[in-house]
């Protein structure tokens, strides 16, 4: 054992730093080759680069990191897990922190959405709240109930069930999918630009489910997904009246409504989920991020008792009811530290904290609305966007933007030319000064 051991050390110690082998993800590979942005530690508000200069993080990593970075205690549990059970296959076999989590999972979601399955991502949860919809109508002798609802610049993750959904250009025109799905009109109206919080205008908008249930046939629709505030393409919030519209008009013709709750979930709009905030409660809920504070892959899909009970009644006694799962569903590391990160969020009342910050937030982000280059601010709890004018293509200035940000000290996630602001919630006044600081001097640069 000992000569295996030295030589797997050995092969690790003959790494050359080579950045050629690793294709990643959403990047532009050459250009960040040429200029790496490398990040090695992090700790609390802040990452560190390799010359140990400090960068505050400006957007919860990719939004997920809501309780700051590296926190000890989420750690501990991670590494006492693993020493203690390390994996148990998800399928016919259990672990009490799997149990353990849902139900406090549960605890947190609206009305009855208290059932729980398990994943490793967003685009894995959005895959399965679609797969769940669909065996719910055929549960019901609905079976032809096969087509989605979502909405212009929607993001709904990146596997084929997200793809087909989502509403950004970019992430569709390669990766075709047989999915019907029909795309309502997004809420980004002029008439709301530099509004803090609802626009008053654009409840109209979720008329366009009622039309596609005229088009289509509503009995043929299985689900319409929406995020409550669109994320990934610019923190597009709810105008009045619309979320409760779709409601109601999935009422009227028994279809499904969805919220994708990846980025909004765990205290991003001041309570637990979006859907609280905004008073409207889905038929299930899609979550990943916050739910481990980022510090093991994790997602979930909430459905109320109705959707749960009427695929389990479907099968016959003993047999599998829903022929769906992963290798690492609820993976015993991933419920560690998904139980520690609740504690977290409850005993430092982190949703609280959130939701008393906003205010001088938002302050600090529409500050910066003066400037020549600033299009639109939008914002919500502590979730905010900056749009930007384009410099040529869309997402030149953006991109700039981003490098320019991060080596004058900011991390800030941009999409195209929006930049999405959401600082962890143990944000403190100076922090959220900070990032208002350094954004108007980069700015100010251009």
């Amino acid at each position: 054992m000992g000569h295996t051991e030295a030589a797997v050390h050995d092969t690790s110690s003959r790494v050359s730093g080579s950045r050629a082998e690793y294709w990643m993800p959403f990047t532009a590979n050459r250009d960040f080759k040429n200029d790496p942005k490398m990040v090695v530690r992090a700790e609390g508000m802040y990452y560190f680069n390799e010359r140990g200069d400090r960068i505050i993080d400006g957007s919860s990593g990719l939004m997920c990191v809501n309780a700051g970075h590296a926190r000890k205690e989420i750690a501990d549990a991670v590494s006492q897990q693993l020493r203690e059970l390390d994996f148990v296959a998800p399928f016919m076999r259990g672990h009490p922190k799997s149990f353990a989590l849902a139900e406090r999972v549960a605890q947190l979601t609206p009305g009855d959405l208290n059932r729980v399955f398990f994943v490793n991502s967003g685009s894995e949860s959005i895959d399965t709240a679609m797969k769940i919809a669909l065996a719910y109508h055929q549960a019901n002798g609905e079976a032809g109930r096969t087509m989605f609802v979502s909405r212009e610049r929607a993001y709904h993750g990146v596997n084929f069930g997200g793809v087909a959904l989502s509403g950004i250009v970019n992430n569709r025109r390669k990766f075709v999918s047989g999915l019907h799905v029909a795309h309502m009109r997004h809420t980004h109206l002029k008439q709301n630009y530099f509004v803090r919080g609802q626009g008053e205008h654009g409840a109209d908008l979720a008329d366009d489910l009622e039309r596609f249930a005229n088009l289509y046939g509503a009995e043929n629709i299985a689900a319409c997904f929406v995020e409550p505030i669109a994320g990934s393409s610019g923190c597009l919030v709810p105008p009045k009246g619309y979320l409760e519209r779709l409601r109601a008009i999935c009422d009227k013709h028994k279809i499904l409504l969805v919220f994708d709750e990846v980025i909004t979930g765990f205290g991003r709009t001041g309570q637990a989920f979006a859907a609280q905030s905004f008073g409207v409660t889905p038929d299930m809920i899609t979550m990943a991020k916050g739910i481990t504070n980022a510090a093991q892959p994790m997602g979930a899909v909430a459905v109320t008792t109705r959707i749960h009970d009427a695929v389990m009644n479907a099968a016959q006694e003993g047999a599998i009811e829903l022929f769906h799962g992963y290798t690492y569903s609820g993976h015993p590391a991933a419920c560690a530290a998904g139980l520690v990160t609740l504690d977290i969020y409850e005993r430092d009342d982190l949703f609280g904290r959130g939701r008393a910050m906003s205010p001088y937030f938002l302050d600090a982000v529409w500050s910066l609305k003066d400037h020549s280059l600033v299009t639109d601010i939008r914002g919500y709890g502590m979730f905010a966007a900056i749009d930007l004018a384009p410099d040529g293509a869309p997402g030149v200035r953006g991109h700039a933007l981003q490098k320019k940000l991060f080596d004058n000290g900011l991390h800030v996630k941009l999409t195209g030319d929006s930049a999405l602001i959401a600082p962890p919630l143990i944000a403190e006044k100076s922090h959220v000064d900070g990032i208002a600081e350094i954004l108007d001097a980069t700015l100010r640069s251009f």
